[in-house]
């Protein structure tokens, strides 16, 4: 395994480390699935739909997300909304990955 395919390994880990609290910190306002995909690209975040949808099912399971169906327009859309126990997770979830981004700052300060 080459030195580059390490690095896309470990980028990936990283990635999917965080995914949740991005996508926890996305909902200021309801999402539906597509939307959300184009607001972590714009903020980018390049994230595949087939890892997006099932953890936005995964997430409401867990009771972070609630969602209610749009059938108001001629193609029903499911939107996202993030629910107080989710708002109380995503600020756990950052506080803690502040922690570790300092730590980490920390550590190669002494480079």
């Amino acid at each position: 395994m080459s030195a580059k395919d390490i690095v896309q390994s470990y980028i990936t880990e990283m990635k999917r480390g965080s995914l949740v609290l991005a996508v926890l910190g996305s909902f200021q306002r309801p999402y539906y699935g597509y939307a959300l995909l184009q607001e972590l690209k714009d903020k980018g975040m390049m994230v595949e739909a087939n890892t997006l949808y099932p953890l936005l099912r995964r997430l409401e399971k867990q009771g972070l997300l609630s969602s209610d169906w749009d059938t108001t327009e001629s193609r029903p859309r499911k939107y996202y909304t993030v629910s107080e126990m989710g708002i109380a997770v995503r600020i756990d979830l950052l506080k803690e990955w502040q922690a570790m981004q300092a730590s980490i700052e920390a550590i190669y300060e002494e480079e």
